[in-house]
């Protein structure tokens, strides 16, 4: 069983940046994604990144502010988050998926991390 490790979360002010990092041990997979929840919210997408190609997806709500890239030598994935809003506050799940095509739903995604959360103070 793949366990990602998510890291990085923490208590910041809107307009601050935070930088999340998700470990993969053990093997690489064909795309990763970002997913949030906020507390009595679905499980949201907010980027994906197909590993090999580096092309990316953005939820519109972040689009412009944060940034999903990966390290192949580490094989760690991560999400650049700048100019967070109090919107932005949830916990952040990293997530991975064997496929051909690049996915934004939770159900596409097999393996997941436990979550980091992120809260943003107005």
């Amino acid at each position: 069983q793949v366990q990602l490790e998510e890291s990085g979360g923490g208590l910041v002010q809107a307009g601050d940046s935070l930088r999340l990092s998700c470990a993969v041990p053990g093997r690489t997979f064909s795309h990763y994604g970002w997913f949030r929840q906020a507390p009595g919210k679905e499980r949201e997408f907010v980027a994906s990144i197909r590993w090999t190609a580096g092309t990316t997806t953005y939820a519109d709500s972040v689009k412009g502010r944060f940034t999903i890239s990966g390290d192949t030598t580490k094989n760690t994935v991560y999400l650049q988050m700048n100019s967070l809003k109090p919107e932005d506050t949830a916990n952040y799940y990293c997530a991975a998926r064997q496929a051909a095509t690049q996915a934004a739903t939770p159900g596409a995604y097999s393996y997941w991390g436990q979550g980091t959360q992120v809260t943003v103070s107005s």
